[in-house]
């Protein structure tokens, strides 16, 4: 018996030494990738006070404050230098105006000065010659990591660039800085172990959204004038929400996506797309990627040119809306941004329907959540092995590591109770997966047939464009992870790969305030409370709502959302 417990108390103490010695290997590891992040931030502030040294008297709030069409027509005229341009946004975020205040930048790109002396070179200029340009973290950038905010991911340099980098280059472009994600990027709250929470430059209580929240707030802060984000459920969309940016999720096809974690399902595609501070910037970007570049490096990208003339067309559209899909409902200032942008649209002469979208519940149950956990969420979790969790995601890893035999007999409890349940109880789906083969390939076409209804309904209404309401204002830092099944309003067209952009319209006022007072939601249950606090006391913040079209019309998404944008400005 003696020997017994001299070996059980040995092997237990084997086990506390290896924990202590995993959690000391994991913390050099972080504090490695910070000091080199550090570094980099050093060397580009060297960099910058030699440039303003040579030339002292750069206008730089006048740069800064250009619009991206007239900053690269300053460029493409010789007016303005890329030199210029590049050491003005170098200096604004390492100057820490930007970064300080909002922990933004993962990573300064040195490489850009040899672009920009590339660029210099060429006569021929591209549609973004000269353009400083911030990419999402976990967009390939050779010689850099792509962590997802994950520590395994710390150890593994990029081998060559993603072809949207390549893309961006060919086109004149100078991608400057990386950007921080959430951890495992499946989060729109912003923040990781490694390099921390980012925070909102408009108010830092809040958070600036996610998973695309480093760019978000790196450009509403005025560090960046275009970024590359990624959206696999609203990943550009709520981060330009919550910040007062434009964005565009593109159908997925549309530009090359970026290999990265394992747990990313093709039945929910994941798309990359442009964020900026207007409709004409997000036009600009995609006119030029989809350009012969782009389709030669790429085969799997359709070789679709940008049509120019859908943008800029100005015949009338009809336009469906709705401000609820029934699910979550959002907070009243985001309906009353969708009924002025409706007035306000049918005023200009456009014809407006109602459009009810078919089924929400079941399409964030059925279709949306089950896809990430159709194996329970263990794809997912072993992304964090040997790493330590985000405090926004350990919901969320709490509720995956529920046995699965717990998992079964929960769903089969709450089946039954379904119809007298706050609606997002029935997120049975969180808790249930795909049991079979067989099982998953129904799920598939679970989503296929979706997607042929909603798209059989869009047409029965002859309807060109919807309007509809997004997720927002900013919410307080640390509430994200308290409300995943809130991102219903974006997640919708990632299942069905639709275009879909955000555009602000508004801010929050007084009334709004309190009006939210008396907010109850679906039936005043604790996700709708939960929702109350994470949005009030945001007097001033930005109000977006969402334009949407069909597959592949992606410039008719961008002609409405800039007559969204016209209309809202012209109030």
């Amino acid at each position: 018996t003696s020997a017994a417990l001299v070996l059980l108390s040995s092997s237990v103490g084997a086990l506390v030494v290896w924990k202590w010695l995993s959690k000391k290997t994991i913390q050099k590891k972080m504090e490695e990738a910070r000091r080199t992040r550090d570094e980099g931030m050093k060397k580009m502030s060297k960099a910058v006070q030699q440039f303003r040294e040579q030339v002292p008297s750069v206008q730089t709030d006048a740069i800064l404050s250009l619009p991206l069409l007239e900053l690269t027509g300053r460029l493409q005229e010789g007016s303005l230098s890329p030199r210029t341009v590049l050491y003005t946004y170098l200096e604004k975020v390492s100057a820490l105006e930007v970064t300080q205040q909002t922990n933004c930048v993962r990573h300064f790109i040195p490489e850009c000065e040899e672009q920009l002396q590339e660029i210099e070179q060429h006569e021929e200029k591209g549609l973004l010659h000269g353009i400083p340009v911030s990419i999402k973290d976990h967009i390939g950038h050779k010689g850099h990591l792509a962590t997802c905010g994950l520590v395994q991911c710390l150890g593994t340099l990029m081998e060559e660039d993603s072809v949207v980098v390549k893309v961006l280059k060919r086109q004149g472009a100078i991608p400057f800085a990386m950007t921080n994600v959430p951890q495992s990027l499946f989060s729109y709250n912003c923040s990781n172990p490694i390099f921390g929470q980012t925070l909102n430059p408009l108010n830092p209580q809040r958070s600036p959204g996610g998973s695309s929240g480093g760019e978000g707030a790196l450009i509403a802060g005025g560090g960046s004038v275009l970024g590359i984000g990624s959206d696999m459920g609203g990943s550009i969309r709520l981060p330009c929400s919550f910040c007062g940016l434009c964005g565009l999720k593109p159908t997925a096809e549309r530009l090359r996506w970026v290999p990265g974690l394992p747990f990313q399902p093709c039945s929910v595609p994941c798309a990359l797309g442009p964020l900026a501070r207007d409709v004409d910037s997000l036009a600009l970007c995609m006119k030029a990627l989809l350009c012969p570049e782009m389709f030669q490096l790429d085969p799997t990208v359709p070789p679709i040119p940008f049509n120019e003339e859908v943008y800029s067309s100005s015949t009338p559209l009809r336009v469906g809306y709705f401000d609820t899909d029934g699910y979550f409902p959002l907070p009243p200032c985001m309906r009353r941004a969708v009924k002025e942008t409706r007035h306000a649209l049918q005023a200009a002469g456009h014809q407006l329907v109602l459009f009810s979208p078919p089924r929400i519940p079941y399409v964030m149950t059925e279709l949306f959540f089950k896809t990430f956990f159709a194996d329970g969420g263990r794809t997912w979790l072993d992304v964090f092995t040997g790493d330590i969790v985000d405090p926004g995601l350990r919901q969320q890893v709490y509720s995956c590591k529920i046995p699965r035999v717990v998992k079964k007999l929960l769903a089969l409890l709450l089946k039954p109770l379904q119809s007298f349940l706050p609606l997002k109880l029935k997120d049975v789906a969180m808790i249930s997966t795909c049991r079979s083969v067989k099982e998953m390939w129904n799920h598939h076409h679970q989503i296929q047939a979706y997607r042929s209804q909603f798209i059989t309904q869009w047409k029965e209404l002859q309807l060109d464009v919807v309007l509809c309401p997004v997720l927002g204002p900013a919410f307080t830092t640390g509430y994200p992870g308290k409300l995943l099944t809130a991102i219903s309003s974006t997640m919708l067209y990632n299942v069905l790969n639709f275009p879909a952009g955000v555009v602000p319209v508004s801010t929050v006022t007084e009334a709004d305030e309190e009006e939210l007072k008396l907010y109850k939601g679906c039936c005043d249950d604790p996700w709708d409370r939960t929702l109350k606090q994470a949005v009030s006391g945001a007097v001033g913040m930005p109000v977006a709502v969402q334009c949407v079209a069909l597959p592949w019309q992606e410039e008719l998404c961008l002609r409405f959302m800039k007559e969204v944008e016209t209309l809202s400005r012209d109030k």
